[in-house]
């Protein structure tokens, strides 16, 4: 487990079920008003944010990356090839927007602590715990797809709450760049919901028919 953690890290560096969706405001904000030097200013709901959001991203591609390794069927491999994809870009950008405004990028050591479950928080709602990262490592086939859908969609959850969870502070995604990111996840992570959703009800449907 340590190994696929370290290597997901580097990766990301490198580069009950309906959903719960919050309406973002109805035009993007212009970009952060400048402070003193010549630097934009932050809220710290969009530092908290993004923080929190990597933690969660890159725990949502270590566990996707399992896919090929674990016997996933086509249609789930599809699903978590972009789901990798798109977030590792998503985990590039937040990088690049911490330094840009002064702000510390999570250390390795505690990105490996937060998206093993080792540091779960009401921040990061929908994050696997340690017993769940183990059972789906230890899933082949079709019960992996079936534990990876179940899980996923609680992850995918978790990260629209926390989008709504912005939305909803004070002053929270104002910032252009932050906005854009936010509105992302939102419209992405609802519709791969509705997908997971359509792919563990046609699974479970086929085991009915089988019995």
């Amino acid at each position: 487990m340590t190994l696929l953690v370290a290597t997901a890290i580097e990766g990301c560096a490198a580069a009950n079920v309906p959903a719960q969706t919050g309406a973002p405001p109805a035009q993007a904000p212009a970009a952060g008003t400048v402070a003193d030097g010549g630097r934009h200013s932050v809220n710290p709901a969009d530092v908290r944010f993004i923080t929190d959001m990597i933690a969660h991203h890159s725990q949502a591609v270590l566990i996707a990356g399992w896919a090929p390794s674990h016997g996933a069927s086509p249609e789930l491999q599809a699903l978590t090839s972009r789901i990798v994809v798109g977030q590792r870009d998503d985990i590039t950008t937040m990088d690049n927007w911490l330094r840009d405004n002064g702000q510390p990028v999570p250390s390795a050591d505690t990105l490996h602590q937060r998206m093993a479950g080792m540091a779960h928080t009401m921040n990061m709602p929908g994050m696997l715990t340690p017993e769940q990262l183990t059972q789906l490592d230890q899933a082949h086939g079709p019960e992996f797809d079936h534990l990876f859908l179940t899980f996923m969609i609680k992850h995918h959850q978790g990260a629209l709450t926390m989008v709504n969870q912005l939305f909803e502070s004070q002053g929270g995604a104002q910032d252009e760049t932050v906005f854009r990111l936010a509105s992302n996840i939102q419209a992405d992570q609802t519709a791969e919901i509705d997908r997971m959703q359509k792919l563990l009800g046609a699974m479970l449907l086929k085991s009915w028919q089988a019995q």
